[in-house]
């Protein structure tokens, strides 16, 4: 008993192999904001105190918003000393707190006001949006859907060239599916505000943020086999 040939194509059977690609645009699903609370003072305690307090406002402020923020994360904390610079002795000038937040929105309505709330707060400094699909967003699969789509397209074309038609599929290879945007979006769709001034007396007006279009890319390997072509 012989291996069959077909994976490798013959002249009764011949292989045709091409690649399918698909590169579709979708509103972005969230948007997260990254927000550094700062504070200083003369001795450590009296930083790490005003560095709670500010860090507790922004915690509070955000659960306010409820479902609309749909992640509230705290990443670094640190609590660093400044020396003088002057003398040989190591004493210190002041202590700088800083607190690493991450929260993640999916109301881009709420967001705007929420971005300009957190950069109207004391010491406060907020970055981003950064617009983003969720890991298992629909619209990934609808790429690699539209890829193998857009490959079985092709490969009756060429078989059609030769009068021939798809006998067979062999081999579908998933070179991926993945979001082309970068973490950090593209000019246009990041923004960006700062809060170092004390509180203003009236809220300020709420930013009018424009989601960034999102980006899927997928592309596939497909392999058939065809009926003889007529030359």
């Amino acid at each position: 008993m012989t291996d069959t040939p077909y994976p490798y194509g013959t002249p009764d059977h011949p292989r045709l192999a091409v690649r399918g690609e698909a590169r579709l645009e979708f509103e972005p699903e969230t948007a997260s904001v990254g927000i550094t609370v700062s504070a200083r003072g003369k001795d450590r305690r009296a930083a790490l105190d005003d560095l709670t307090r500010r860090n507790t406002t922004v915690l509070e402020l955000a659960r306010t918003y409820g479902q609309a923020v749909e992640k509230l994360e705290t990443g670094t904390f640190s609590i660093t000393p400044e020396l003088t610079q002057r003398g040989r002795d190591e004493k210190i000038r002041a202590y700088h707190g800083r607190v690493h937040i991450t929260a993640v929105l999916n109301d881009f309505t709420a967001l705007g006001e929420f971005t300009t709330r957190v950069a109207d707060l004391d010491m406060t400094r907020i970055d981003g949006p950064w617009w983003a699909l969720r890991p298992d967003s629909p619209a990934h699969g609808e790429a690699r859907r539209q890829a193998v789509r857009e490959a079985v397209q092709r490969a009756r074309e060429y078989a059609d060239a030769v009068g021939a038609r798809l006998a067979a599929l062999v081999e579908l290879a998933d070179l991926g599916a993945e979001n082309t945007t970068p973490a950090m979006a593209a000019p246009g769709g990041y923004g960006r505000t700062r809060g170092f001034a004390g509180a203003a007396a009236e809220p300020a007006p709420a930013l009018d943020l424009e989601p960034q279009r999102q980006t899927v890319h997928a592309q596939v390997n497909a392999r058939f086999l065809m009926t003889p072509p007529v030359l």
